[in-house]
Formats: C-alpha cells, structure tokens, sequence
C-alpha cells in the first residue's frame, strides 16, 4: 500500500438484516459504477491495522443508502465490528471524467485569477447546493463564492493548480 492515495466513496453506518447486508452512505458521484457487484473496495476502520480489501457481492439502493455485501461476508457477526469504517477506492480506480469535470480534491488549493489579472486567492471549499457547484475562493478579499458556470469559470488548469474566472456583476 506504501504511499498509494486513496479516496472515500462511502460510509459504512450500519448493519442490514443478518445476512452481512450493510448500510452504505455513498459520498461518490457514481455509485452505479463504484457499487457494481464484483468491484473491490477498501475498508478503513480503527480495529484495521490496514485497509481491508472487500469485493461487493451484491447492492441494491435503499431509501437514502446503498445495500451492500461483499463476498466472504456473509453473515451479521462478519461485518457488525466494521461499522464507522469508510469506503474507499485506490486513486488509480478514479473515473476517466469528461475534459469540463474535476474531482473535488483536485480543485482544493487552485489559484484563482481573475480575467483581468487579479489574484482572488485559493479555492478551500466546493459546495453542491444544487443546479451547480459553488466554489469557496479565500484571499484578499475575504471569502468569495464561485459558481462554476461557463459564464463565470473560464478556464482550468488543474496541472498548474490555476483557474481563470470571470467576476460577474454581484459576486463581490
């Protein structure tokens, strides 16, 4: 594992049922894909030494979280002392995403300039209140929220850690 990076898709918050079924809060924007049965995920829990390689054996959505169970996992007693723990996906399992789509860590800590040169500060937050996201930028100015909207976000450089904004009318 050494120094392997790895993010959080999901939450295990409870048992379901005493067939090994869990209650998973999804933190991903793809949970059909990240839940498919036969993916591996990576348990982290306290009791873990290290993270705990798991292949899902079945999923099905449940109100406001997903069903899952994995394989070799097939009764309450396997899984109960698991509870807390977080689902995650090595960083080489991360999604291809479209050239106009970032993950969330990859935005924390851009540059933000304006597209008349002025330094706005970093990004420090992204908020998904709905239609679109809204990004926190912290700087000289306080605290400014971007909504990333073509009419706003012009251009982004997540290699060099930039991103070019344009300031509409009534964000500052």
């Amino acid at each position: 594992m050494g120094n392997q990076k790895f993010y959080r898709v999901g939450k295990l918050v409870n048992t379901h049922g005493l067939k090994g079924e869990v209650r998973v809060i999804s933190t991903t924007d793809f949970p059909e894909q990240r839940f498919r049965k036969g993916n591996e995920l990576f348990l982290f829990h306290p009791s873990l030494s290290e993270p705990l390689k798991l292949k899902i054996a079945t999923r099905r959505s449940h109100k406001d979280f997903e069903i899952l169970s994995f394989e070799g996992y097939g009764h309450i007693n396997d899984i109960e002392k698991y509870k807390g723990g977080e689902l995650k996906i090595p960083e080489e399992a991360l999604m291809e995403l479209e050239a106009d789509e970032f993950y969330i860590h990859q935005l924390i800590g851009c540059e933000v300039v304006t597209d008349e040169g002025e330094e706005l500060g970093k990004i420090v937050d992204v908020m998904q209140p709905g239609a679109n996201d809204v990004w926190v930028v912290k700087g000289r100015r306080g605290e400014i929220l971007l909504p990333f909207i073509d009419d706003c976000i012009k251009e982004v450089d997540i290699a060099n850690k930039r991103v070019v904004c344009h300031l509409m009318e009534g964000l500052l």
